[in-house]
């Protein structure tokens, strides 16, 4: 048999047990715990990289925002510009027109005197009115009398057949044209009128049927004042026409380039009215622009001076006129903003990550070390508990006081400062102490006035005897103070700082203020109010009746030459129709500002808007509106003062008139309603303006608020203490539609 083997002297193996995740490798282990450590902080890295990257939209976002309205401020300051610009000479061509010197031009165009005198009368009007020039066409488009006939670039013999200014004041409308001119090279805005027979517009010494086209007459006017005030913005401003065509900018290298692409027949067009000279071709604008909806406006790209830009652009149509205008603003802010935005976000991270890294260092030396703290604090806490007292009493003494103290080391630095200056600047004790000069309370506008109060203190010589300082409190609004400085000495005797006290007079500043401004106003108010009034509609309305008398004195002075007896008795007529027209406007103003009423009465209320209507023919004429009077026949009379509820109701159609400046004219309406309700007639005055801000509802009735250049801010309060004393109400509500209607509710007679 097989010998038998010895026992093996090694252990025999144990079976091993089954893996864990505390069995794995150490090395494995320590990097799932690192990874479970860092997730929270990695979560935390990308959630503030998203606030921050939220924020910079949210800033650049704000700053197109703000430029947007920076731009629409100044775009209506350049678009009154326009329409004055334009405007100014509307009158000219027409009120020429009707002149016997010319209207015998255009009757006896063969006539080399009448001529002349045609053409000294028209040089006469145009140094007057100061503009470029005033010339007369005839109905084939030749120049019979010019300003400039004596010149060597005289019109007089020019044929201007081709210009749509002719082409329109030939049919019988107005003409407006801006182009180069075609004698003389320089560009400017053209405006015509047609010069009618005797029976038509203006009178004349016949030559066709009544009312019938007999000549043109217009006017040049230069918008080069306009082109050169341009020229010192910061940022580019242009109007174009309706085909794009830029014909002024602050940019010289736009002018005559186009925003779009022109047709071949609206080419034609322009070279047939030769609208820009000899230029047949218009390249376009070296711009490249980006439109979002998220953004107001559009962004253009191009170059200035040879160096890259970026504009925020917004475009106003002026319907009216027929031109754009374009006003830019830099962008660069847009993206400095989101720049300053990641910044500080950056910043702030990085602040907040320092401190969490503090915090935990601190967490843990403060395990290590609580036991040991323990009984030191409790040994500190018996030993300071008197010293905690003290300070409690010291501090609620303080906190009591209503006068600011602040207290600055010897390098300026805040080192203390009370409840009571906190409230005074809106900032909290953490924010300002250890802040260095700038303080975030100084006053932006006397900033200078600060560091010289700042320099006597640190010299050594503050103001012992105190002064007044301007500060800005948190929430933007001002803080007038007393400020008392004295030297800080601590407790071995040594200068340590400065201790100031801080006493707040905006009350008393404000009071004071107030009381001068209203006496002031008041003042103003009483030698102005009636007296403005009264000249403004004097004005607006003996301006037509004037210019008729000396249009038929002049007529008559002619026929009385040439011994026509007929039209001379016809012009004198006239003449004296004019007069008393004129003398019944001044009666009626007279009866209008007379102080003495005649006190409470019965008064109709068709003839109360009647009455202030009457007064009003003048300025809505001017400002080219109407009137719409929807009012029942047997509406019960009011009581009151005839004279004062006039003033009222001429007041709310005048705030309608001015209300709709920018109104299309074919808008411009006053509708006045009335109707019993309760036993109140309500009067109702609606425009078609742009309405009433509601952040300026609550201002509306309040003294001496006003939205208008040169405006009092009394009207609307007089008128509601009219009302109120009347036993009435005066209110206002948004009108359907846009616009505003103000409602007059006054009780009606007794039976």
């Amino acid at each position: 048999m097989p010998p038998t083997l010895p026992p093996s002297s090694e252990p025999t193996p144990e079976l091993a047990p089954e893996s864990t995740p505390d069995s794995a490798p150490a090395p494995a282990r320590f990097r799932r715990t690192r990874l479970r450590k860092l997730a929270p902080w990695a979560a935390a890295l990308a959630l503030a990289l998203l606030l921050i990257g939220l924020a910079a939209q949210w800033a650049a976002t704000r700053e197109a925002n703000f430029q947007a309205d920076s731009i629409r401020r100044a775009m209506e300051v350049h678009v009154l510009g326009l329409r004055d610009s334009a405007g100014k000479y509307n009158y000219l061509p027409f009120t020429t027109g009707l002149h016997p010197e010319v209207l015998a031009a255009l009757a006896h165009p063969q006539d080399a005197a009448v001529r002349q005198r045609a053409n000294l009368y028209i040089e006469e009007v145009n140094r007057q009115a100061g503009s470029d020039a005033l010339y007369l066409i005839d109905l084939n488009g030749t120049t019979l009398a010019a300003s400039n006939w004596a010149t060597p670039q005289s019109f007089v013999g020019e044929s201007y057949a081709n210009r749509p200014y002719f082409i329109d004041a030939r049919a019988g409308r107005g003409g407006m044209f801006y182009g180069v001119g075609q004698t003389t090279g320089e560009p400017g805005l053209f405006i015509s009128a047609p010069v009618r027979a005797e029976g038509g517009t203006g009178g004349g010494t016949g030559g066709g049927a009544a009312g019938a086209v007999l000549g043109v007459v217009t006017v040049k006017v230069s918008l080069r004042q306009l082109q050169e005030a341009w020229t010192f913005v910061r940022d580019p401003i242009l109007l174009t026409d309706a085909r794009g065509v830029v014909f002024l900018s602050s940019v010289p290298s736009w002018l005559y380039q186009t925003t779009r692409d022109i047709a071949p027949a609206e080419l034609d067009r322009v070279r047939r009215d030769q609208q820009y000279g000899a230029r047949t071709r218009f390249a376009a604008l070296p711009w490249k622009v980006e439109r979002s909806d998220d953004q107001p406006g559009y962004l253009v790209r191009t170059d200035i001076a040879g160096k890259p830009r970026r504009f925020l652009a917004v475009d106003e149509p002026l319907p009216d006129l027929g031109w754009t205008l374009t006003v830019m603003a830099d962008h660069a802010e847009v993206s400095r903003a989101r720049e300053r935005a990641w910044m500080l976000g950056l910043l702030c991270a990085g602040v907040l990550l320092l401190g969490g890294l503090y915090w935990r260092l601190r967490e843990r030396r403060f395990a290590e070390q609580r036991d040991a703290r323990r009984d030191l604090e409790l040994r500190v806490r018996e030993r300071t508990h008197a010293l905690d007292e003290a300070h409690a009493f010291r501090k609620a003494m303080e906190d009591s006081l209503l006068v600011g103290m602040r207290a600055r080391d010897r390098e300026g630095r805040i080192t203390y400062v009370n409840p009571a200056f906190c409230d005074m600047t809106g900032y909290g004790a953490d924010e300002l102490l250890g802040k260095l000069p700038p303080y975030p309370y100084w006053h932006p506008d006397d900033v200078t006035q600060h560091w010289h109060h700042y320099d006597a203190m640190m010299s050594g010589q503050p103001a012992r005897s105190g002064f007044e300082s301007r500060l800005r409190h948190r929430d933007g609004r001002e803080v007038i103070t007393m400020v008392y400085t004295a030297p800080l000495i601590d407790a071995d005797g040594a200068h340590s700082g400065w201790m100031s006290s801080v006493v707040d007079i905006t009350e008393q500043k404000r009071a004071e203020l107030r009381q001068r401004q209203n006496d002031e106003q008041l003042q103003h108010a009483q030698r102005l109010a009636s007296l403005g009034e009264m000249a403004s509609t004097l004005a607006h309305e003996l301006n037509q009746p004037l210019m008729a008398l000396s249009n038929f004195a002049s007529a008559a002075k002619a026929f009385a030459e040439q011994g026509n007896q007929p039209l001379l008795v016809s012009s004198l007529d006239e003449t004296m129709a004019q007069a008393q027209r004129s003398a019944e406007i001044v009666r009626r103003i007279r009866g209008f500002v007379r102080q003495r009423t005649v006190g409470t009465e019965d008064c109709a209320v068709n003839a109360l808007v009647a009455n202030a209507l009457a007064l009003l023919q003048g300025e809505m004429r001017q400002r080219q509106a109407r009137a719409e009077v929807r009012m029942p026949a047997a509406l019960p009379p009011v009581r009151g003062d005839r004279v004062l509820l006039e003033q009222v109701l001429l007041n709310l159609v005048s705030n309608s008139l001015q209300a709709m400046q920018a109104t299309p004219v074919e808008q411009r309406v006053v509708e006045i309603e009335a109707e019993l309700l309760d036993a109140r007639v309500h009067i109702r005055v609606a425009d078609h303006g742009p309405g009433i801000d509601a952040a300026l509802a609550e201002q509306v009735f309040a003294p001496f608020f006003t939205t208008k250049a040169g405006g009092l801010g009394l009207g609307l309060n007089i008128c509601r203490t009219i009302v109120e004393a009347h036993r009435g109400r005066l209110s206002f509500a948004d009108r359907p539609g846009g616009g505003t209607v103000f409602t007059l509710a006054l009780e009606i007679s007794p039976p």
